[in-house]
């Protein structure tokens, strides 16, 4: 690895962990916050991981969730804890500028719903990270925390490599494709992206309304559960999130089990697009896995519905940032550009038949998930790939996003080159939960092997 571990005791803490520190008193939110803020000094010059930070801010935050904390006041289950945000998450105290330089200087008035979530859980707003241009395909100078030759995927790359690198203990990020899971992935993070429609986009960027997606970055499964949590939440403005109660990651977590997960590997029709050295560790997980893992084929229409995520995520971004793709076409990079030409080409048929194929996938998912606990999948399609014009491949998210499925991916597997490498989970739609408790019933069964 390029980036060493910390010296800091306080920046080894799992955010549950400080949490826990800083209610009984044997932390200060404004220590972890310093040890944050001097973490970035000592290490952005290469990872370049933020794209906005005000420490006398930040550091003002801790302290008045410190006075807070001493007078016997309520607290928040993040209390005290730093937060990153992706820059596509309005924040009303920081520039919220979409990775683009058309919204450079732009300055929300309001927070989005999920950092109004944060605040209220008692959360340090830490800064915010770099993200691809409009939250898509060209690549932010983010470097990878393990080694600066290689990319931390995208489009959520900042956040990814931040917590990687201990700078900040959580971050969000947002998926339409891959873009939480695969940086998770390359960075060699936790990753979680809840069901759609738990967690408000209100605030975000929109890039596709049918896809957008909230998650989460941390390192233990047990954070991701915490921070899930702590940001999910119905809000009638966003109309894909739901109006009833949620699930509760956190208690999913700490769940044991009723019997052994059943899980399934799908062999999936792009499985040649698999490294080598993901393909043995996997056969070799499946082994150990033995009978609790089952393989299933993959059904013909999978291999179409990969076209169907391309089509509605392209068809709706042009309508959604319609006028500043017109109005801002010279400030639009090279890369973007042929798939914003090849959106515009999609007529309103072919888009409504895309549509229809996902809702009946949708179907199809249902009835799969009364069989099984949890899909088992690949997170990327290996290690990161070398710097360059790309964020990495995201056909192994494709699906699970296309269906809102609830997924995460776990740092169980190195590379050749000993760079990390992802292991998915999939659950069913609002049983995450559920999901939370394979996931980390099948970390105990690694770590008791």
């Amino acid at each position: 690895m390029n980036l060493t571990l910390p010296e800091n005791d306080i920046l080894k803490l799992s955010a549950s962990e400080a949490a826990r520190k800083i209610r009984a008193g044997l932390l200060t939110s404004t220590d972890l916050v310093s040890a944050c803020l001097q973490r970035i000094e000592e290490t952005d010059g290469q990872l370049k991981a933020w794209a906005h930070l005000d420490r006398d801010k930040a550091l003002a935050e801790a302290g008045e969730l410190d006075a807070i904390r001493q007078s016997g006041r309520p607290l928040g289950a993040l209390h005290g804890v730093p937060v990153g945000l992706k820059d596509i998450i309005d924040t009303r105290d920081y520039p919220t500028e979409r990775g683009s330089p058309v919204f450079t200087g732009r300055r929300p008035d309001l927070d989005a719903a999920v950092v109004e979530r944060l605040r209220d859980a008692g959360a340090v707003i830490l800064g915010k990270t770099k993200t691809t241009e409009l939250a898509f395909v060209h690549p932010t100078d983010t470097t990878n925390p393990h080694d600066p030759g290689h990319i931390p995927g995208g489009s959520s790359s900042g956040s990814a490599a931040a917590v990687a690198a201990h700078q900040v203990p959580l971050a969000l990020g947002t998926q339409t494709n891959g873009s939480v899971i695969r940086p998770a992935s390359f960075c060699g993070t936790y990753g979680f992206k809840p069901t759609r429609g738990v967690i408000s986009r209100r605030g975000v960027l929109a890039t596709s309304n049918t896809l957008d997606q909230i998650g989460v970055f941390a390192r233990t499964l047990e954070d991701s559960a915490l921070l899930a949590d702590a940001i999910k939440g119905y809000d009638q403005t966003d109309d894909k999130c739901y109006p009833y109660p949620r699930p509760a990651m956190l208690d999913g977590f700490q769940a044991e089990p009723p019997v052994e997960p059943s899980l399934a590997f799908i062999e999936l029709p792009f499985a040649d697009r698999l490294s080598a050295d993901s393909r043995d560790g996997f056969e070799e997980l499946i082994s150990f896995l033995g009978a609790r893992v089952e393989r299933v084929p993959a059904p013909p229409a999978f291999a179409r519905l990969v076209e169907v995520q391309r089509i509605i995520h392209e068809y709706e971004i042009c309508q959604l940032l319609k006028d500043t793709f017109d109005g801002h076409w010279d400030q639009i990079s090279a890369t973007l550009k042929p798939v914003i030409e090849r959106g515009r080409a999609i007529t309103s048929a072919v888009y409504e038949d895309a549509r229809s194929m996902a809702e009946a996938a949708d179907g199809f998912f249902t009835a799969f998930f009364k069989d099984y606990d949890a899909i088992l999948s690949p997170s990327a399609a290996g290690e990161a790939p070398k710097m360059g014009p790309n964020t990495g491949d995201p056909i192994f998210c494709t699906l699970w996003t296309l269906g809102g499925l609830p997924a995460v991916s776990m740092p169980l597997l190195v590379g050749e080159n000993g760079l990390p490498i992802g292991v998915q989970l999939i659950g069913a739609v609002e049983q995450d939960d559920r999901l939370m408790r394979t996931a980390n019933w099948l970390l105990k069964a690694l770590n008791d092997a």
